[in-house]
């Protein structure tokens, strides 16, 4: 099952902003507050030194909830990933990367990849301009990705992170207005920043 708790106690919980929370939103600073604090009573106190086996399953526990996806789903793309010829760790990325929710959370046109994937199961969502609402949808390279409505722009929370100069687009996406589209295969540039992927890798090889 995909998690649907608390989101901050879960990025407390890993010591790391997993990107749940829209930035600059008063619970994403609370957060930012509390990182290095780990959830629950017994909070303060120290972390503990935990096993390889164990690094192992919080790297892969970090990587799910990135990307919110179940435990089926993740171990599903590493058996798409293992299959193939070549580096695991990028082919598990591209999986990942290119999964609709996340190629509308990269290009900018959402907050979160929560929000993100709210939006393709409501409808908003367009590839080549026809309508899609699945998440997990495989966007090809060359596909267009707009809303299917231009009034979906001016709901607040999104006309909001659309006028954020500072986003950092990956050079995998061309973003032009409030449009993009995938111009290369993704790179695991961007998850190697959150998450160390041969751990993940050697936690579902055993």
């Amino acid at each position: 099952m995909r998690y649907t708790g608390p989101k901050n106690r879960i990025a407390r919980r890993e010591g790391t902003d997993l990107g749940l929370k829209t930035p600059g939103s008063k619970s994403h600073t609370r957060l930012l507050n509390k990182l290095n604090v780990l959830p629950g009573q017994h909070g303060v106190r120290t972390r503990r030194k935990i096993s390889e086996r164990g690094l192992q399953l919080r790297e892969k526990q970090k990587l799910r909830f990135i990307f919110g996806l179940s435990e089926k789903q993740l171990k599903n793309y590493f058996k798409k990933a293992v299959i193939k010829k070549g580096n695991t760790a990028l082919y598990l990325s591209q999986f990942l990367e290119s999964r609709l929710d996340n190629i509308v959370y990269r290009l900018g046109l959402a907050p979160t990849r929560a929000s993100a994937r709210q939006l393709v199961t409501h409808g908003h969502i367009a590839i080549n301009d026809g309508k899609m609402n699945i998440p997990s949808y495989q966007v090809k390279t060359g596909n267009k990705i707009s809303f299917l409505k231009e009034k979906t722009a001016k709901i607040p929370y999104i006309e909001k992170v659309l006028t954020n100069k500072d986003a950092l687009i990956p050079g995998w996406l061309e973003k032009k207005a409030i449009a993009g589209k995938l111009i290369s295969a993704p790179t695991a540039d961007e998850i190697l920043k959150q998450c160390n992927l041969r751990l993940i890798i050697e936690y579902y090889s055993r």
